[in-house]
């Protein structure tokens, strides 16, 4: 078998060199080049399998260079920068490089370079075969959609997919931001890796760093013995933060660090621990807002944001919908070994919705009509929620009996509130002006008590006398109130 080749590119004769030989210790036959004009020669006499560029030429900018179509068709390239040049190295891998090295070169880190050059020309085939495939059939990895913004999304995981770096998904809540993650996950050289997702808003602050980062036996009270975190347990693989804007700033900082130099030290412990993790994080905020209010560190947000990926709402692709019905019925059907069907009024009434709680809504609702429909399922299962009052409105209320406690009536506002908006978790919290790890610690007590059931729908309650009030958006600062610590 042919050694792969190599072209390094550098106008720094002695640099060159050096790193010739140690790119050719890697089993790689090299050329070089001191300038564009130089690469582009070499590039046209035969193909080369990588080209390691330095950013800097004497004649060019090398990140014009490398969006270069026969570049980006036909060779890898990883570009090599000062230290001070990150941001171009960043917006290098927009480009489509596949990593880049900083100076002076570390051996390790090139040598994983260069073996990924193999692994990822022939992810990228798989990727390209599997988007010819699906696109026309609405589908990409577990992501459904034929719209022309969810095809600029399938364009996008597939380019970021084979590589490393780091992945923002940005979007309203229900929209699928799991599913892009998991779709990046299961197109990259990590696939047989773990992917480990976590919901940063729905951890305790207090435990949330020993799930991060583990914790040493002893180092607080209750740990009995030592435990790894998130991190340690997807070594090699990929980690999913989930609204990693409700992270705790003080612990923004550690994950910042953790990014940058890839290790990470337990609660308790003092020793540096070297993890492999590629960080797909997503939040539903809008993260340039979340900046400026204080919720998310702006240098952290600069870190994860090397390759951002927006997804768009429900009803900004509403072509969509009707795809979407059919898929989730699919599966449902599958899964009953039935063969039940939409009727076309049951569909009109879909493609009208609102869908405020975006796919996720739908999906239920899908369940929903599942459950009632027959073999045609008609309109009538569909409900008014999801067709017409997917949010509250002033004329909204809630029932609650005569001598119910605060706690009770402040669990039916939450839960009612919660229902309406479509378990839109953000969306119920800014509704009813509590934060969002509020709402996660009462819905967590609801559940504890029977109140809520395991999938967040409010558990049915007994008939009893009822007093109708408006629902009073200054209720839930007793929510507030009650899960703050007292004494």
């Amino acid at each position: 078998m042919a050694e792969p080749r190599a072209l390094i590119v550098d106008d720094d004769t002695d640099f060159r060199e050096s790193l010739e030989l140690l790119v050719q210790r890697e089993r790689f036959a090299t050329r070089s080049a001191r300038s564009l004009e130089d690469a582009r020669k070499e590039l046209a006499a035969g193909p080369f399998d990588v080209v390691l560029m330095d950013l800097g030429l004497p004649d060019g900018d090398g990140l014009a260079w490398l969006r270069e179509h026969e570049v980006r068709a036909g060779t890898e390239v990883i570009v090599i920068t000062g230290s001070t040049s990150v941001e171009a190295a960043i917006g290098a891998l927009r480009a489509g490089a596949l990593d880049y090295l900083t100076k002076p070169i570390d051996r390790a880190r090139l040598s994983t370079a260069l073996l990924n050059v193999a692994r990822t020309k022939e992810l990228k085939a798989q990727v390209g075969s599997l988007r010819g495939e699906l696109r026309d059939l609405g589908r990409f990895g577990a992501m459904v959609g034929r719209s022309k913004a969810m095809l600029d999304i399938y364009d996008l995981v597939a380019r970021v997919a084979p590589t490393d770096a780091t992945v923002l998904i940005t979007g309203e809540s229900g929209t699928g931001k799991e599913l892009v993650a998991q779709t990046i996950h299961a197109l990259s050289a990590r696939k047989a890796q773990v992917l480990l997702p976590v919901n940063c808003g729905a951890v305790s602050p207090t435990l949330i760093e020993s799930e991060l980062f583990g914790h040493e036996r002893g180092s607080f009270t209750g740990a009995d013995k030592q435990r790894k975190g998130y991190f340690e347990r997807a070594n090699g693989g990929t980690l999913f933060l989930d609204e990693v804007s409700e992270m705790p700033l003080d612990l923004q900082v550690k994950l910042l660090r953790v990014l940058e130099t890839g290790a990470i030290v337990r609660v308790g412990g003092s020793e540096p621990i070297s993890v492999d993790v590629r960080v797909v994080a997503a939040t539903n905020r809008n993260p340039v807002e979340a900046v400026k209010d204080g919720q998310l560190r702006e240098d952290l947000y600069y870190r994860l944001n090397v390759f951002p990926i927006h997804l768009p709402p429900l009803r900004g692709r509403p072509e969509d919908i009707e795809l979407l019905a059919d898929y989730f019925l699919s599966e449902l059907n599958r899964a009953a070994e039935s063969r039940k069907r939409w009727s076309r009024a049951a569909l009109q009434r879909l493609s009208q919705s609102p869908w405020t709680g975006n796919v996720r809504e739908l999906k239920n609702v899908v369940q929903r009509a599942f459950i009632l429909g027959n073999e045609e399922i008609g309109a009538e299962t569909l409900p008014l929620t999801a067709a017409a009052s997917a949010r509250p409105t002033e004329a909204s209320s809630i029932q609650v009996a005569i001598g119910s406690t605060i706690s009770d009536a402040e669990c039916a506002l939450i839960l009612a509130t919660l229902h309406a908006l479509g378990d839109d978790k953000k969306k119920t919290a800014e509704t009813l002006g509590v934060s969002l790890k509020t709402l996660y610690n009462r819905l967590n007590v609801y559940a504890a008590r029977g109140d809520l059931k395991r999938d967040g729908a409010a558990a049915p309650a007994p008939p009893a006398p009822v007093a109708t009030a408006p629902a009073d958006p200054n209720l839930p600062d007793a929510t507030d109130r009650a899960a703050r610590p007292t004494g």
